[in-house]
């Protein structure tokens, strides 16, 4: 019974499969998945991390000094604060598994969404992000070079580009915008700008239903070319995201594309597609 528990053992080291903190089960870490609003979910970050997802967002706003969580002002909570959600259960989490998010390592992101002051929001975030006890899970920009670490912040709403561009030192990274000729290729630094963003729908008008015009399967593409030629990486909100055929033609359309994280609030929907 032992020899066979070993090698059930070693068969899910080989394969790459990690076990999650809050879970006996096992899951194999999913590159492209992405949780938008991944705080609205039950349980924020552990749901995400029990499908495998590698990359969560979590919005926040500055209040009284403390950095808390939610997608609209009225409904922010004192007890809900980055550390708590994510920072902590991370901290945690990359303890345990020897640097890393997941046993096998593992790229994570944490994409933090500012909706409150950029500067101000941003300023206390960095304090956070920068004390002892946070601050060697961060991936870190310092006098021109990426030390890459568990996980990589990357700012999107409302980011001070003008203070990251002009930072030596910092452990937060800038999602730019497809559409914006600075941000995308080669005008751009990975240094900086590791992440392109837009919205699906102010890019193309197909949104799954019958065939994928053909010059906007090219646009797509040429998009992720550009992106990866400059080291950036690519994603895109507002596609569709209910259950379907339309969702699955979209989510294809992506994968093939080679778009690095696709964006749902559906966890077990996207890791199902990811999986099959």
């Amino acid at each position: 019974m032992r020899r066979l528990l070993v090698l059930l053992l070693t068969a899910f080291a080989v394969a790459g499969l990690a076990a999650p903190a809050s879970a006996g089960h096992w899951v194999k870490p999913l590159a492209r998945a992405h949780a938008h609003n991944d705080y609205e979910h039950p349980r924020p970050l552990h749901d995400a991390l029990d499908q495998g997802f590698t990359s969560v967002e979590a919005d926040i706003y500055l209040v009284g000094g403390q950095l808390l969580v939610a997608h609209d002002l009225v409904d922010v909570r004192p007890d809900r604060t980055l550390e708590a959600l994510y920072l902590e259960p991370l901290r945690q989490r990359v303890l345990a598994n020897h640097g890393h998010v997941y046993p096998r390592r593992m790229p994570f992101q944490l994409l933090v969404d500012i909706k409150s002051g950029a500067e101000d929001t941003y300023a206390a975030l960095s304090r956070v992000l920068a004390s002892p006890r946070y601050s060697f899970l961060f991936t870190a920009y310092r006098d021109g070079w990426v030390r890459d670490k568990a996980v990589e912040v990357v700012l999107s709403g409302n980011r001070p580009r003008e203070v990251l561009s002009a930072q030596r030192e910092r452990l937060a990274f800038y999602d730019g915008r497809i559409a914006a000729q600075d941000d995308l290729g080669p005008g751009s630094d990975p240094r900086l700008t590791p992440l392109v963003s837009d919205n699906w729908t102010k890019l193309f008008t197909w949104t799954g239903e019958g065939e994928f015009p053909a010059a906007e399967r090219a646009r797509l593409r040429e998009i992720v070319a550009t992106a990866h030629r400059a080291g950036q990486r690519v994603r895109f909100w507002a596609t569709p995201d209910a259950p379907g055929p339309a969702r699955e033609a979209v989510w294809t359309e992506l994968t093939a594309a080679g778009v690095d994280h696709i964006n749902t609030d559906d966890l077990a929907g996207l890791a199902a597609f990811l999986r099959d």
